[in-house]
């Protein structure tokens, strides 16, 4: 038997970086939400003892450095499975682009194994152990729109987001999270945190305060680096979008827009100029 799990992309609409942390790490404040851009995970029981990872993406390792083999091999140290599994992955989702397409999949197979090999871990459990794989792990367990804070690891979903469309501009570059983290001085620049402000225009279902006030921190640092997204921002804004950011740390743009026809044609647009382009909504 086969068991099929969604795995959606994540989107920031604000990303906050408030200080670095005796533990190295930064503590971080961010409106996060997932969108109808998936890989899509099938899972096929084994009876003998392996773990077995393919995907339609030839570049992409199936071993221990990729999220789903780490989400399998966790699992199954920490609960004794003497069987085995094998996952399809079918990849949608761009890589390296600050979509977290390698935490949703590791996500989508804690959750697929917590049923496939009745576990019965509770949400809290499932979270403890995707902090493990990646601090995005324990969001993209619960999905929908959530404040997310800490390092990544305290995950309160709020009501969704105003209904509007989405556009997910990747060009080809990539990203590395850690290089970039390690690059920030947010002492340094001018950044106000606005993930609260965000969360209340949420709640207030006020989709034009929420627009205004999309933010990330990391901007500074990876736009600094390739002015080229700064250059896609600014072009998304001028193409009549309601509001546009990074999303994580890159280097992927999203925008947004209530008006599908405007929409289609800055999608239309944005392809002439960037290689990877997406029209999506957000999942409740």
């Amino acid at each position: 038997m086969e068991w099929v799990e969604r795995a959606p992309a994540k989107i920031n609409l604000t990303l906050d970086v408030l200080y670095k942390r005796e533990d190295g790490y930064h503590e971080l404040e961010m409106i996060m939400s997932s969108v109808d851009l998936a890989d899509h995970l099938t899972f096929t029981p084994l009876m003998e003892d392996r773990i077995e990872v393919y995907t339609n993406k030839a570049f992409l390792p199936v071993d221990k450095r990729n999220h789903v083999y780490q989400a399998i091999k966790l699992l199954k140290e920490k609960y004794q499975i003497p069987m085995g599994i094998k996952v399809d992955i079918d990849k949608q989702i761009p890589v390296a682009a600050g979509l977290g397409g390698g935490s949703t999949d590791a996500a989508a197979t804690l959750r697929a194994l917590n049923r496939i090999w009745d576990l019965q871990l509770s949400i809290e459990e499932l979270i403890d152990i995707g902090m493990q794989i990646g601090t995005d792990v324990p969001y993209s367990i619960v999905g929908g729109t959530a404040f997310v804070s800490g390092s990544g690891e305290n995950v309160r979903p709020i009501k969704d987001i105003p209904p509007c469309w989405v556009i997910l501009a990747k060009p080809r570059i990539s990203v590395s999270t850690r290089t970039v983290f390690r690059s920030l001085e947010i002492e340094a620049i001018d950044y106000t945190p606005k993930s609260k402000i965000v969360e209340n225009a949420i709640e207030q279902n006020d989709y034009y305060e929420m627009t205004s006030h999309l933010s990330n921190a990391l901007e500074a640092v990876t736009f600094e680096r390739y002015p080229q997204l700064k250059q896609l921002k600014d072009r998304m804004l001028r193409y009549g979008l309601d509001g546009a950011t990074m999303s994580g740390s890159g280097p992927t743009i999203i925008g947004f827009s209530r008006n599908y026809t405007r929409v289609k044609r800055v999608y239309n647009s944005l392809r002439g100029f960037c290689e990877e382009v997406y029209i999506c909504r957000t999942l409740k």
